[in-house]
């Protein structure tokens, strides 16, 4: 009986044994396939398709941004955060290393791309005058400081240089150029303003070519108030 059913399978065409096979590969191609992941989908019908798929959590999570100290894989993935924060002092440990951050920030990284949908979180850190909460990194004069200077290029070479450093780090989102008008010194932060003239903080924006530049660009985070440049999105004041 045995031999009988031997001889039926070899009679049958090697043709249709790999029509089989790529029927199959065929259909677990397609299961397997992701509109929103396709890069060689438009942006916009990648965005629908990943909205079409998320719930209200999903959606919520998104929209929130937590602080370094409260996060962690585990609540990367449970409540689909969808950026952290690292202010003024919020570092993993005293005198991180840059290893340490790279290692965190990848951590957080992997508990966001194990959610069901894999959506990437995104880092941001305060490197205002520099990559200033991390240990050992260049240390800039504030803006009041570099306002003072008149200097253009110089805040685009310092830019750059803070953009080697953060990328250095596993950042790449930034809570910086602050181009705040500042007219009133009893608002707190007036050293975080280039000068209380418009054109000069305008030309003082220049800084944003340097930590924009290809090597080493950055996603910004621009505190703004009073003047505009128009090359960079003024996305939130705080």
């Amino acid at each position: 009986m045995k031999a009988i059913w031997g001889q039926k399978m070899a009679k049958v065409p090697i043709s249709w044994m790999v029509l089989l096979f790529m029927c199959f590969w065929a259909y677990m191609a397609d299961a397997e396939y992701v509109k929103y992941k396709d890069s060689k989908q438009p942006l916009n019908v990648r965005i629908k398709d990943l909205m079409s798929q998320m719930t209200l959590e999903e959606k919520i999570g998104q929209m929130v941004q937590i602080d370094r100290q409260f996060a962690s894989a585990k609540v990367m993935k449970k409540y689909f955060i969808g950026s952290i924060f690292s202010g003024g002092g919020s570092a993993p440990a005293q005198r991180a290393s840059a290893e340490t951050w790279i290692n965190m920030v990848n951590d957080f990284q992997k508990g966001s791309l194990s959610t069901r949908l894999g959506i990437p979180m995104i880092y941001g850190i305060d490197a205002v005058h520099g990559h200033n909460t991390v240990y050992k990194a260049t240390i800039f004069p504030h803006y009041v400081g570099l306002g003072a200077t008149r200097d253009p290029t110089l805040v685009k070479r310092i830019g750059a240089a803070t953009a080697l450093e953060v990328r250095a780090t596993g950042i790449s989102y930034v809570f910086a150029p602050c181009i705040a008008v500042c007219r009133d010194p009893r608002w707190g932060r007036c050293y975080e303003s280039y000068s209380e003239d418009p054109k000069i903080v305008q030309a003082m924006t220049e800084i944003i070519s340097g930590l924009q530049e290809k090597k080493s660009q950055l996603v910004l985070n621009t505190m703004w108030a009073m003047v505009e440049q128009p090359k960079v999105s003024m996305r939130t004041t705080r």
